[in-house]
């Protein structure tokens, strides 16, 4: 399923001939994806069915068989790795966060790309830096709070500033709503929304999907 409030002439992803094997095992074979600009994507699945492993090809994690092509923007891609890929604006959430909690909120947002004074870590500046990503996601925790105090919804809302402070423009989301209550899942919907109206392309992966109101479905709770 999908949302478009306005639709790019060129899609931001295009997968072609996607095909994956392990140990002889063909888990993905010829699988095509596009994905414009300002679209949710919902990719749904059995356990088995290959979700992950798409994305994980995306993210750069799994190399496909030869023969397939990605294009971002476009603009197909030769060598493709973890690197690679977010440098690209891909940025994948995993249902396990990849958060250290022993950090500040600002520390995870810059992780691998911190900001320094001479040799020591410019931690106010970095502070600084990510307020208006957490002002945009509407955040009620500072940039100095310790990731540890955080709740799991709180702790996924970092993982979308980072996302957004690296500039990501494909947000990949792997069942992010399992964790959380039915509030946190409305409050989820509900920026998934605005940043698809703000001109992300996202891909929401789930084995099954339940709108907040269960009498409309998640396609129209998207087009809402």
């Amino acid at each position: 399923m999908s949302a478009v409030p306005a639709m790019s002439p060129q899609p931001v992803l295009e997968m072609t001939a996607i095909s994956k094997t392990f140990n002889g095992l063909r888990v993905l074979k010829n699988v095509a994806l596009k994905v414009y600009a300002g679209e949710v994507h919902a990719l749904m699945g059995e356990n088995g069915a290959g979700k992950s492993t798409l994305m994980k090809i995306l993210s750069g994690a799994y190399q496909a068989d030869a023969g397939g092509e990605i294009r971002i923007d476009g603009q197909a891609l030769s060598a493709f790795d973890p690197l690679s890929a977010k440098a690209r604006g891909i940025a994948v959430i995993y249902q396990e966060l990849s958060l250290c909690p022993n950090l500040s909120v600002a520390e995870n947002i810059y992780l691998g790309r911190e900001l320094r004074r001479g040799w020591s870590i410019d931690r106010k500046a970095m502070e600084a830096g990510c307020v208006d990503v957490l002002v945009r996601l509407g955040a009620d925790f500072k940039p100095s709070t310790k990731v540890s105090v955080l709740s799991i919804a709180e702790r996924q809302l970092v993982e979308i500033a980072r996302a957004l402070h690296a500039n990501a423009k494909i947000l990949v989301m792997d069942e992010p709503t399992t964790p959380l209550s039915s509030r946190e899942t409305d409050r989820l919907f509900a920026l998934i929304k605005q940043l698809r109206d703000q001109g992300l392309a996202i891909i929401y992966i789930s084995l099954l999907l339940i709108a907040p109101n269960p009498q409309k479905s998640y396609h129209a709770y998207f087009l809402a």
